[in-house]
C-alpha cells in the first residue's frame, strides 16, 4: 500500500490545560499518601500543608520577578563598571610601578 491509499485520521482536539485554580484545588484535596507527595519527607509536611492553604499570589511573584531581572540588569552593567576600574587601577599601578623604578635608577646614579 502506498501512501496515497491510507486515510488521514483526524485526532480530537487537544483540552485546555487546567486553570490554577483547578490545579490549586487538587493539590488541596490530594491525600499525604499520593504518589506526588509521597517523594516529601516527614519533616516536609508543613510544605504541602503551607501549598494546600495558601494561594500563591500571582501579582506578588510577578512583581518579584520583575524586580529580580531588573536587579539582575544592574548587577550586569556595575560588573562592566568594576572590570573597567580595576583595569584602570592595573594600569596606574603599572605606571607608579615604572615611576618608582625610574626614581631608584636616579637616586641610586646621583
Amino acid at each position: 500500500m502506498t501512501s496515497k491509499s491510507k486515510k488521514r485520521v483526524l485526532l480530537p482536539t487537544r483540552p485546555e490545560p487546567p486553570t490554577i485554580e483547578q490545579i490549586l484545588e487538587d493539590v488541596r484535596n490530594a491525600r499525604l499518601s499520593d504518589p506526588v507527595f509521597t517523594s516529601f519527607n516527614e519533616g516536609n509536611e508543613e510544605f504541602v500543608s503551607s501549598v494546600r492553604i495558601e494561594a500563591p499570589d500571582v501579582e506578588s511573584q510577578y512583581q518579584q520577578s520583575r524586580e529580580y531581572v531588573e536587579l539582575n540588569r544592574h548587577l550586569q552593567k556595575e560588573l562592566g563598571e568594576l572590570a573597567s576600574r580595576c583595569e584602570q587601577l592595573k594600569k596606574a599601578g603599572e605606571q607608579l610601578d615604572l615611576s618608582i623604578s625610574e626614581i631608584k635608577v636616579k637616586n641610586f646614579q646621583n
